[in-house]
């Protein structure tokens, strides 16, 4: 594959702690809890033994030149100087190991004494001191599988005892943003390009039933569209074309027939595809989109942002020496699944740079859950029996706009997934002009994809990734960058009982901060 020298050079330049934010400055002080089994760390407090202390992280997020934290779990006597955070130098920290019960503490700011007034606070022997509650943790229920997997947090509010599950504060989220975003504003796409491998585009002239087969032969769920007139790139096909292509000949007033499909070329299904959209969509002028590329001298950032606001699964890397793009070159598909595996090669050795990482996924806005009960906000999660109808699957996965579809017992437990990518399966042998989408269920569908003889790549060997509610962000990424996973279903230890999902694009959106 010919390659472009490109430089990787860094030309990231520092901004302000307003402009890093976007206006946010880091509101959040005082306090964190860290619960440890069985630390090493020895606690201030005489006679407590390593598995009673909490680890707790205290924050001054208000500036200063030399900030010290001092308290009642030192005696008020020894000053504990506070480092300032890497890349945010107005944030400061510092953790202590404190046993259960009430503690008082105050930072020295610059020579002089400051309290948190964000936290609870009161007038004690030392003048207004901030105060502090941790409770002993040191019961655990062995009914409760989650509580063995991230740790219990009892707070104190109006004097009553009160479960909170793990928060993750702003100031943990903003920094870790802020470091994830330098990365990927200072890496190039051509470090996406694989050291050997091939990149397959089709001719818009050439047949779609053809274009289908090409897809599942080669086991690769979409493909870059070359027109040879045009001389250039003009757009992609995907799996969600033939699904609608299939939808289309399931409807008796379409004008598209099983014969047409024979020679219907995918120009012609393209143009097609506008005035279905027109129709509906009731658009009196609907557009053809034009094909979202980039070039390998884009940052990685502009590269997954591309992916995210375009609403695309990959993204070609295109490059032309001349100035006017005549005789591109297609190098690579960029996708969220190769840019993940850039940022976790990156910090999977140094995660406690990325301070969300540690946190359970349960505590972040991330991904599509099952509504509790009496909850309505947010889009519900899609979920079908395995004997729903193929014409059912299909209809969800467009009106939904999602890429797959959880497949559950009468317990909703999950038993397999169903993905836009299965639908090339039916390309095989002709199988789409020998079935009808309302006969076949899901399961039967998904057997047929299975039976064959799948050529390599083809599912890629992991339909059905899970994980735990429980489970940190940081085992989440790693699964997620591993190849041909594309999503992680939520369930509940156990059971199985499907809690939620996590995709890559909600990891994106999570990680840049993006609606």
């Amino acid at each position: 594959m010919w390659r472009i020298p490109v430089g990787r050079g860094c030309n990231w330049n520092l901004l302000s702690e307003r402009e890093k934010f976007g206006g946010i400055f880091l509101f959040f002080g005082g306090f964190e809890q860290m619960f440890s089994s069985g630390t090493d760390s020895v606690g201030e407090n005489s006679g407590v033994s390593g598995s009673d202390l909490i680890l707790t992280r205290f924050v001054w997020p208000y500036g200063g030149r030399r900030v010290f934290l001092t308290g009642s779990f030192t005696r008020w006597s020894d000053h504990r100087q506070m480092s300032p955070v890497e890349g945010c130098p107005t944030v400061f920290q510092a953790v202590c190991s404190l046993t259960p019960g009430h503690h008082q503490y105050k930072f020295y700011v610059d020579g002089e004494w400051r309290h948190d007034e964000q936290q609870p606070f009161v007038n004690g022997n030392y003048g207004i001191v901030n105060t502090l509650f941790l409770a002993d943790t040191s019961f655990r229920s062995s009914m409760d599988v989650d509580n063995d997997a991230f740790p219990r947090i009892v707070t104190v509010s109006d004097g009553i005892l009160q479960d909170a599950a793990p928060r993750i504060s702003e100031a943990d989220i903003q920094i870790s943003r802020h470091r994830i975003s330098v990365f990927l504003s200072s890496h190039t796409a051509y470090e996406l390009l694989p050291e050997s491998g091939k990149v397959i585009a089709l001719d818009v002239n050439l047949p779609v039933k053809q274009a289908f087969h090409i897809l599942y032969e080669q086991g690769i769920p979409v493909a870059p569209l070359w027109d040879f007139y045009k001389g250039q790139f003009v757009g992609v096909l995907s799996a969600l074309d033939f699904i609608l292509i299939l939808r289309e000949l399931g409807n008796h007033g379409s004008n598209l027939t099983e014969e047409e499909l024979e020679t219907h070329t995918i120009s012609a299904w393209k143009e097609g595809k506008i005035q279905l959209n027109r129709q509906l969509e009731g658009q009196a002028r609907t557009f053809q989109r034009r094909l979202v590329h980039a070039g390998p001298y884009d940052s990685l950032q502009d590269v997954a942002l591309k992916i995210l606001q375009n609403e695309v699964s990959t993204v070609p890397i295109i490059y032309s020496s001349s100035q006017d793009g005549s005789f591109p070159q297609l190098l690579h598909l960029a996708s969220l699944s190769g840019i993940l595996k850039c940022i976790w090669r990156h910090f999977r050795h140094s995660s406690s740079s990325l301070p969300i990482l540690q946190q359970p996924v349960c505590a972040i806005p991330l991904g599509t859950w099952v509504p509790k009960i009496g909850e309505s906000n947010g889009r519900p999660l899609a979920m079908l029996r395995p004997n729903a109808s193929l014409t059912s699957a299909l209809s969800l996965l467009v009106q939904a706009q999602v890429s797959s579809i959880p497949i559950v017992d009468d317990n909703d437990s999950l038993l397999d997934i169903y993905s836009r990518s299965d639908i090339t399966a039916l390309a095989k042998d002709r199988a789409y002009a020998q079935i009808h989408l309302d006969e076949m269920s899901i399961h039967q569908a998904l057997q047929l994809g299975q039976d064959a003889t799948s050529p390599c790549g083809f599912l890629n060997g992991q339909r059905c990734q899970m994980c735990l509610r429980s489970d940190s962000l940081q085992k989440v990424i790693e699964r997620l960058a591993n190849t041909g996973v594309r999503r992680l279903v939520i369930v509940e230890a156990g059971s199985k009982r499907v809690e939620g999902i996590i995709s890559l694009s909600d990891v994106f959106r999570f990680l840049l901060g993006v609606g």
